[in-house]
């Protein structure tokens, strides 16, 4: 008798093998700060990163966010190996697939709110169609700021300002999102605003989230956590 078919496990949207990354390579004074990461994220999956201070957190974003190459190991975006891809390849990837949000929203203070969430509409076709523009004013109205698509940063609280960035993150449907202390200046009423908009995103469009952490609350409510210690995952 045959066996009953299996479905195949799906590819996940996220998966780092032996991943290591090293300064000043050949050098005395070479360093590894990166010891073999190995961890992947499903579509949907929102999860905590955290870490002490040193422990390798903002590196590793960076590796995953293709903003640094790794010294070794193997780093897989949505089914792309990335390691053969030169940097023309990486930026395109990287814009069509990975949304970020910073702790510092590194807005575009020349420009008003609506077009600080265009601009990635804007690097990846050269333009903003209406539909862009559209979905750019409905992302500000979800966030709480219809009203203000006209404000520039200097014109926003923190809190505004850091709405205005995740709209911008969100605003290429990203299925990746990458987010580094994004509540950390933030009071906690709107840092629990913030979270809430990342959660509901993550539920709406099946966007795989990845939060740098230090909040032990928020960490909690994630569906798990990657906690990495001297540049080696611990718990995962």
């Amino acid at each position: 008798m045959s066996n009953p078919a299996r479905s195949t496990p799906p590819t996940p949207i996220l998966r780092l093998t032996d991943i290591r990354r090293s300064y000043n390579v050949g050098l005395d004074v070479e360093t590894e700060v990166l010891h073999g990461i190995s961890i992947a994220l499903q579509s949907a999956e929102f999860v905590a990163l955290k870490g002490p201070s040193g422990s390798g957190k903002s590196t590793l974003l960076n590796i995953i966010g293709l903003l640094e190459r790794p010294t070794a190991g193997t780093l897989e975006i949505a089914g792309q190996l990335t390691g053969s891809l030169g940097d023309a390849e990486l930026t395109a990837l990287r814009g069509a697939t990975i949304g970020f949000v910073f702790q510092f929203h590194h807005l575009l203070p020349a420009f008003t709110a609506l077009e600080n969430v265009l601009m990635p509409s804007i690097v990846a076709h050269g333009t903003a169609s209406h539909e862009a523009e559209a979905n750019a004013r409905d992302l500000l109205a979800r966030v709480g700021l219809k009203g203000a698509e006209y404000k520039r940063p200097g014109e926003l609280s923190g809190g505004m300002q850091q709405r205005v960035a995740i709209a911008r993150a969100l605003s290429l449907r990203p299925r990746l999102i990458l987010a580094d202390e994004p509540t950390g200046n933030l009071d906690t009423v709107s840092a629990d605003e913030v979270f809430g908009l990342l959660r509901e995103f993550n539920r709406d469009h099946g966007s795989a989230c990845l939060i740098v952490t230090h909040d032990p609350q928020l960490a909690a409510s994630c569906d798990r956590i990657i906690k990495l210690v001297d540049g080696r995952v611990v718990s995962n």
